[in-house]
């Protein structure tokens, strides 16, 4: 039966019809610390050089349960007001697995009133397989059924910025295979839009609060996903949060900023409202780590 279990997953998580798991948009409950993956213009917020790391995991101990492992860095080249970085993506779910590796290039413009406009571009490629003949050699219904696709792709995002907010569009996966094709057509590939924006107030010398939202729009076929969060900074040090994500999910985080130089962070995510009655509670844990880098790093809160 363990060979049949990813297959099982799928159907109880009701994510197998028409459309297939990589078509979904990527979010990660710990998006307001980091949005450089679904917006390349964020890294221009930051002075600092950076290496971000995130693994995701569902379903704690199912063999074959979603995981994610996501790395993107960023080196700042102050001559030119610009940055310029790599994010890297795997996605596994039962026999699918899905790689990402795009390199991007941002640059910011000042404008009146302390705030700046930033846009990015970033290029790569992104292979998509399923390997269902593995799951059972001996099944005829998973004989010349497995998939192995790349596509190149490109992205383009902007934001506009100020000491203590951002707001930002962005489309990082348009596909080129994909132009001019039908959806059937286009099987796994899905292009999705994000608007991203978040706001810090301190309340206080000792307390700040930030609110911050991911909204992302992945085609007519697929409902829009909305992540709020709110997070309380202690000292600048200490940051509690909880995120609601519309799929009736519900998380909390907790951030600690060792340093000016490493911030860790660990989020909890569980089902709510229908999905929690009579069903299965889709339980996410979420890890990510930070290290920034360069001369006179300050602690980032944004």
């Amino acid at each position: 039966m363990k060979k049949y279990l990813s297959i099982l997953i799928l159907l109880v998580l009701g994510q197998v019809s028409d459309k297939a798991w990589a078509q979904q948009p990527f979010t990660f409950t710990q998006y307001m610390n980091n949005i450089t993956p679904v917006n390349t213009a964020y890294s221009t917020l930051d002075d600092a050089g950076s290496l971000n790391v995130v693994g995701r995991k569902q379903f704690i101990g199912i063999n074959g349960a979603p995981s994610t492992f996501l790395f993107n860095g960023a080196m700042p080249i102050p001559g030119i007001a610009s940055s310029a970085g790599l994010v890297v993506l795997n996605d596994k779910y039962g026999a699918e697995n899905l790689t990402e590796i795009n390199a991007f290039f941002a640059k910011k413009i000042q404008l009146s009133g302390g705030s700046f406009l930033s846009a990015g571009i970033n290029a790569g490629f992104r292979n998509h397989t399923v390997h269902t003949s593995a799951l059972d050699p001996s099944d005829p219904r998973f004989a010349n059924s497995d998939i192995d696709e790349t596509e190149t792709n490109v992205g383009l995002s902007a934001m506009l910025s100020g000491s203590n907010y951002y707001v930002g569009i962005s489309l990082p996966r348009l596909t080129l295979n994909s132009i001019g094709k039908s959806a059937q057509e286009n099987n796994y590939i899905m292009n999705t839009y994000y608007l991203t924006a978040a706001y810090i107030k301190p309340l206080n010398d000792d307390f700040k609060v930030k609110p911050a939202a991911l909204i992302a729009y992945g085609g007519s076929n697929l409902p829009i996903m909305v992540d709020v969060s709110t997070t309380l900074y202690i000292k600048d040090v200490l940051g509690l949060g909880i995120n609601y994500h519309t799929q009736d999910a519900l998380a909390g985080i907790v951030s600690v900023n060792l340093n000016k130089n490493i911030m860790f962070g660990y989020s909890y995510q569980f089902s709510v409202g229908k999905y929690a009655l009579g069903g299965i509670n889709n339980t996410t844990q979420e890890i990510t780590l930070s290290y920034r880098f360069g001369k006179d790093v300050k602690t980032k809160l944004l």
